[in-house]
């Protein structure tokens, strides 16, 4: 099925595709563990970031939390990414398009990396290459990333793209911890970002 179905489900979208280094690709059945072994590895860079990594979760939780994400890939209603390394195998991150308007082709991409991997570009390159996908594949006409305005390592990924700083929402929401925090928006757009 073509991309103008207006049925989202119809819409033929890839399981798997690759960057230079990484595969990215729909969560499967039994990637519990794996995602599970990344989050207790990460838990103290997540959980300022993440409301869902304020407790551990166990690996039966990660497990329904991967195939929930499984569901809503094929359902087209979010579409979360696993990256994982090419010749190690190893779970790099999570990431994907969620919040997803197929009318409008809007989707925003969200992010987390296994803290043993970082510093070496992964997530910038899998980020690059979603972005790549969703414009390619999906006729994105914008594309953005919202990153609470004190999390300099995912603000340095959003503009080491490209990413154009719309604004800041002020006092938008409440942190981890309850206090009141701001949220960057940063875009892509179909004419101006991207032909």
């Amino acid at each position: 099925m073509d991309m103008k179905s207006t049925n989202p489900i119809l819409i033929s979208i890839p399981e798997r595709f690759e960057s230079e280094r990484l595969i990215i690709r729909a969560p499967l059945l039994d990637d519990g563990p794996l995602v599970n072994a990344a989050v207790q590895a990460s838990i103290d860079e997540l959980r300022p970031w993440m409301p869902w990594a304020r407790n551990v979760p166990t690996e039966e939780q990660s497990e329904v939390i991967s195939r929930q994400g499984r569901i809503h890939y094929l359902e087209r209603s979010d579409l979360r990414m696993y990256v994982i390394h090419k010749e190690t195998g190893q779970f790099i991150g999570s990431s994907g398009l969620h919040r997803i308007d197929w009318q409008a082709r809007k989707f925003e991409i969200g992010y987390w990396l296994n803290t043993p991997h970082s510093g070496q570009g992964y997530m910038t390159e899998a980020v690059e290459r979603i972005t790549e996908f969703a414009i390619q594949e999906l006729q994105a006409n914008r594309i953005e990333i919202r990153i609470d305005a004190s999390n300099e390592r995912s603000i340095r990924v959003a503009e080491r793209l490209g990413f154009t700083l719309e604004g800041t929402l002020r006092n938008e929401k409440c942190d981890v911890y309850g206090k009141l925090s701001h949220t960057r928006i940063y875009a892509k757009v179909r004419g101006a970002e991207f032909v």
